[in-house]
């Protein structure tokens, strides 16, 4: 059995989470794929004029699955509930997958090291966390294009060991495990793969199956090292019922300057607010890089693609213009409008006026601590300016460190009672980063 890969049969035995060349200019029928392609959200499809003739014809029902390894989904998780609600606007049904059975194997793939196991209380309290983020982007009901929220623990935890392996096991070789990406590198690295992650694939394998028999699904998506997974279930879903399923994966996001999307000194950027805050949200957005914007705006925001161009065309310094607009729409989606207003307002007191604003993003400190005074250094970190006071005294030393809006060169420098103004500390880092220091 071949499987064809943007028009290109690919032998079954190749490792199929392997990079392939990128999509050509292919001219799609269906709306879903035309708005997916030109928005740049594509990377690989298996079948995709089978894909585009379906999506032509009728809704078509997809799913992205997220595990809840964390009380919060991050940045990395956005372009895939993206892609969801993009398939949501041109008609077709989206499901969310939260892994209330995956997350009790953890998925190896892109990873060193084998994720930490964690209980049942601890993966359903995160789900519990996790599912506000997707009602700000995706319409949920009970139409034929809303989307649904579904755990996959229902099947897979009443899955008997013996029967799982009878029914699933028998369409999966070891030895093209064995080639898969996700496997290969732990693998090469000398990195150890406990035989649970192993069965990891076979479950996601089983996700896409079961999801087709009860709901119809018939497409995958996913980041693109997903793809080897991916492909296990689109080939189970051919083989065991013989009926049509498909996959397509999106690029993995770096920077124009080719840091991962999403990563920052303070750690990954939460969807959730009481893990990232609204300004912070904003301002994450506001220091995209010149060269992303347009990307950006296609892939995280609903301007249309003229306006698009019309703003990452704006030349010189008339580009930030545009990464406020990038801020506040992104913003806007995630927290709302009026969120998204105070914190466009904040940076705009804390940048361009120099003012304080109650929206900018508090750190709180004992009171007693200020009495006695605490070194510059140790409050950066702790307020999140800094990670750590090396970097604290680098930033000192380079006059990147701001005590009221005044570069203060000694990072061991004590901040008091004295320092308060309107009962707050301005504390600064470079040029986009403020904290408000409170003692409580």
């Amino acid at each position: 059995m071949s499987l064809e890969i943007l028009g290109r049969p690919v032998l079954e035995a190749a490792a199929p989470d392997r990079e392939i060349p990128r999509m050509p200019e292919t001219a799609f029928k269906s709306e879903f794929l035309q708005v997916m392609q030109s928005r740049g959200y594509i990377h690989q499809i298996t079948h995709p004029e089978e894909l585009d003739e379906a999506a032509s014809k009728g809704v078509i029902t997809a799913y992205v699955g997220y595990d809840a390894t964390a009380p919060s989904l991050h940045i990395g998780n956005l372009i895939t509930i993206m892609m969801l609600r993009r398939l949501q606007q041109t008609g077709h049904k989206p499901i969310v997958i939260v892994g209330g059975g995956t997350t009790k194997v953890g998925d190896p793939s892109g990873k060193d090291e084998t994720r930490q196991l964690r209980t049942h209380d601890e993966i359903q309290g995160n789900i519990a966390t996790q599912k506000q983020a997707f009602a700000k982007f995706l319409r949920f009901g009970d139409g034929p294009t809303d989307a649904m929220l579904v755990d996959n623990d229902e099947w897979l935890s009443k899955l008997g060991y013996i029967d799982f392996l009878r029914e699933y096991g028998v369409h999966f070789t070891i030895n093209r495990m064995l080639a898969f990406d996700s496997v290969k590198l732990r693998l090469d690295r000398e990195q150890p793969l406990t035989f649970i992650e192993f069965n990891y694939m076979l479950m996601q394998a089983t996700d896409f199956l079961e999801l087709w028999r009860r709901y119809g699904c018939q497409l995958q998506m996913g980041g693109s090292d997903q793809w080897g997974n991916i492909v296990n279930g689109v080939e189970l879903i051919r083989r065991v019922e013989g009926k049509p399923a498909f996959g397509l994966t999106t690029p993995l996001l770096s920077t124009a300057s080719g840091q991962k999307m999403g990563k920052t000194a303070q750690g990954a950027v939460w969807l959730n607010a009481d893990m990232r805050s609204a300004y912070d949200y904003w301002q994450f957005w506001r220091n995209t890089e010149d060269a992303d914007v347009g990307r950006f705006l296609k892939l995280f925001t609903d301007l249309p693609l003229d306006e698009i161009a019309r703003l990452e065309a704006l030349p010189g310094a008339q580009i930030n213009e545009a990464k406020k607009v990038l801020a506040n729409e992104a913003t806007r989606m995630l927290h709302g409008d009026a969120e998204a207003e105070k914190a466009a307002a904040a940076a705009q007191a804390a940048f361009v006026d120099g003012a304080l604003s109650a929206d900018l993003p508090t750190h709180e400190t004992p009171a007693a601590g200020l009495e006695a005074g605490v070194q510059l250094a140790d409050l950066a970190v702790a307020a999140g300016l800094a990670g750590s006071k090396g970097e604290a005294r680098r930033l000192a030393q380079g006059g990147g460190l701001r005590v009221n809006d005044k570069a203060e060169a000694d990072a061991n420098r004590l901040i008091t009672h004295g320092d308060l103004v309107d009962g707050v500390v301005k504390l600064g880092a470079g040029k986009k980063k403020i904290v408000l220091v409170k003692p409580v």
